[in-house]
């Protein structure tokens, strides 16, 4: 715990046996009180893995999607009681110690969520990151804040930290169950007023860390600015759009 706040680890994973021990070795256990895995009916040894590490694991019998996986993650955190839950992928691209200054920033009260940022500083292109993807994720990231009214170094960071009053209070299953959902979650947190800081974040690609091919991308890219055209139609009062709005009481409870 952080000041008496209940910290959950939440892993959204597919075919991640290959590193998911590097990961889970470099979690703060010290404060991290669940630490809770969701096998995305993987076709390698993730689950085997993850029990014989001792994680809390739900598997999906057939494969949900990225938003999908992560819809199930918050759902079961919150369920076990988490105060502040943190998504981190277990392919090892990212900095597991970094959950403690993550969770920390959001006990602290100054934010309602935290994003973990591979463009601050020069953790992307030094970890390895491709060009053409860094040069892509800098071009959403300045149409986004135009268009959203953010000044955010990047909205495509697959680690992040919640508030269990977010998690509760966004309608998430409005959300994709693709690779846009994290854009679109972190769309429905600005427009209801939450405050979002980000933190420096060193990145590693290697062959086993996950990653989306060229097609999957383009189509990410396409649906990151549309969700941000949505948002600033809403924000104007000239669309009403289904993905925002307040979460349901039993959001939480509602099975994806």
């Amino acid at each position: 715990m952080l000041h008496g706040k209940r910290i959950a680890v939440v892993l959204p994973a597919y075919n991640a046996a290959a590193t998911l021990r590097r990961t889970y070795a470099e979690i703060p256990l010290d404060i991290v009180d669940d630490v809770i895995l969701v096998d995305d009916a993987s076709r390698d040894e993730t689950v085997a893995v993850a029990a014989e590490l001792g994680i809390a694991t739900v598997r999906h019998a057939r494969n949900c999607g990225y938003g999908g996986n992560q819809k199930t993650c918050y759902r079961t955190a919150l369920a076990r009681g988490a105060d502040i839950v943190v998504m981190l992928h277990p392919d090892y691209q990212y900095a597991p110690r970094l959950v403690t200054a993550m969770a920390s920033m959001i006990v602290s009260g100054e934010y309602d969520a935290v994003l973990a940022s591979r463009i601050l500083g020069k953790g992307a292109l030094v970890g390895g990151m491709p060009l053409y993807k860094y040069v892509a994720n800098r071009g959403l990231t300045f149409v986004q804040n135009l268009l959203m009214g953010q000044k955010l170094s990047e909205y495509h960071s697959g680690y992040r930290a919640w508030s269990r009053t977010v998690l509760e209070g966004l309608a998430l299953d409005r959300c994709s169950d693709d690779f846009v959902f994290d854009n679109q979650m972190l769309a429905q947190a600005m427009d209801a007023g939450y405050r979002i800081g980000e933190i420096s974040c060193p990145t590693r690609y290697f062959p086993e860390a996950s990653s989306i091919n060229f097609r999957r991308s383009v189509v990410y890219g396409l649906g990151v600015l549309k969700t941000s055209l949505v948002y600033r139609l809403h924000r104007w009062g000239l669309r009403a759009d289904p993905l925002f709005g307040a979460a349901p009481s039993d959001a939480v409870r509602v099975q994806p």
